[in-house]
C-alpha cells in the first residue's frame, strides 16, 4: 500500500519506533528495500533528492508507484531535500507522497515563508511535508548537499516553526552528517538536545544522514523520539562494492548474474537498519 508520510510517522510515533527512508536511486536499489520490507512485513520509506528524481525520470515513478501501490505493506514515497517549490511540484505529480522543502541554509523567517508556500500547496494535493531547522553536515560523499560547519536545531525555534508552516514532519540538527566519515572519525549525536527537541516538538522528528553513525546512538535516538532516519551511503556502498567484486571475479556482463549478488547484499543492509530502527514485523500495525 501507498500511504503519505504523515500516516506512516503518525503510527510509528505511538508504537515508539523508527521508520527507515531509503535514498534509491535505480530499480535495483528500489528492489532491494521493497522485497526486504515485504519479506520482513516493515514499513519503509523509498526516496530521491532532486538530482536522483531527475536521473531516474518522472516516467519511473509510474512503476514505482503501482508496485507499492500492489504491496501488502506500506510504503510512502518521499522527495528528500526539495530546494524550491518547483522540485516539490513536479514530485508531486509524479505521484509522491510527501516531499521535503529544504529552506534551512536561509535566514529562520526566510525558511518559513519558503516551508508554507510548500506546506499550503502540498497539503491541497493531500501530500505531506518534512521541513528542516538546523543544518546537517555533508562529507565529499554526499550528493543529498549540506555545510561544512554544522548548526543544531535550537528547541526554542521548533514550535515556531512547525505551527507557522503547517509541517507534518520535522528534519532536526543533532550531529549527523550526509555521506561516509572520514576513516578514525567517530560522529558524536548530540542525544540530549534531542530529548530537548521531543519534549515540545508537536509533529514526528526526522534524523538526516543516519548513515555510517555507530549502531548504539541510533538505537538510542530511536528509543528517545526519532521516527524516520534517512539512509542513503550505507546501501550504496553496499550495493556497488559487491558489483564490483562480482565483476572483478566473474569478469561477467550478465545483468542477473551481476546485479543479483548486490541486490541481496543490499538487502542484507536493508534488513540490519530496519531491526535498529525497530520497524520489523510492524507493518501490522498499520
Amino acid at each position: 500500500m501507498l500511504i503519505s508520510l504523515k500516516e506512516m510517522l503518525a503510527k510509528a510515533r505511538e508504537e515508539q519506533f523508527a521508520v527507515g527512508a531509503f535514498n534509491t536511486t535505480d530499480l535495483n536499489l528500489v528492489r532491494a528495500v521493497i522485497e526486504e520490507a515485504e519479506a520482513t512485513q516493515s514499513p519503509a520509506i523509498l526516496q530521491f533528492a532532486p538530482g536522483e528524481f531527475n536521473f531516474a525520470t518522472p516516467e519511473f515513478f509510474a512503476y514505482v508507484t503501482l508496485r507499492m501501490r500492489n504491496s501488502d505493506v506500506p510504503f510512502a514515497l518521499h522527495l528528500d531535500h526539495g530546494k524550491t517549490a518547483e522540485d516539490c511540484l513536479r514530485a508531486i505529480q509524479a505521484g509522491f507522497t510527501s516531499v521535503m522543502i529544504d529552506g534551512s541554509q536561509l535566514p529562520f523567517e526566510e525558511n518559513m515563508r519558503l516551508t508554507r508556500q510548500v506546506a499550503e500547496l502540498a497539503h491541497a494535493c493531500g501530500v505531506s511535508v518534512e521541513g528542516e531547522i538546523g543544518t546537517i553536515g555533508a562529507m565529499s560523499t554526499s550528493d543529498e548537499g549540506g555545510v561544512e560547519n554544522i548548526t543544531y536545531t535550537n528547541p526554542e525555534d521548533v514550535v515556531k516553526f512547525v505551527e507557522g508552516t503547517g509541517v507534518d514532519a520535522l528534519a532536526i540538527a543533532i550531529g549527523t552528517a550526509h555521506g561516509l566519515y572520514p576513516k578514525g572519525f567517530v560522529p558524536k549525536l548530540q542525544l540530549e538536545l534531542l530529548k530537548q527537541i521531543h519534549q515540545v516538538a508537536p509533529v514526528p522528528l526526522v534524523l538526516h544522514g543516519g548513515s555510517d553513525n555507530p549502531d548504539e546512538e541510533i538505537r538510542q535516538a530511536c528509543a528517545i523520539g526519532i521516527q524516520k532516519v534517512n539512509i542513503s551511503s550505507d546501501i550504496k556502498q553496499t550495493f556497488f562494492r559487491t558489483l564490483q567484486a562480482t565483476l572483478d571475479e566473474t569478469h561477467g556482463f550478465l545483468p542477473p548474474k551481476m546485479y543479483g549478488p548486490a541486490i541481496a547484499q543490499t538487502r542484507s543492509t536493508v534488513h540490519a537498519k530496519m531491526e535498529l530502527f525497530g520497524s520489523l514485523g510492524k507493518a501490522s500495525v498499520y
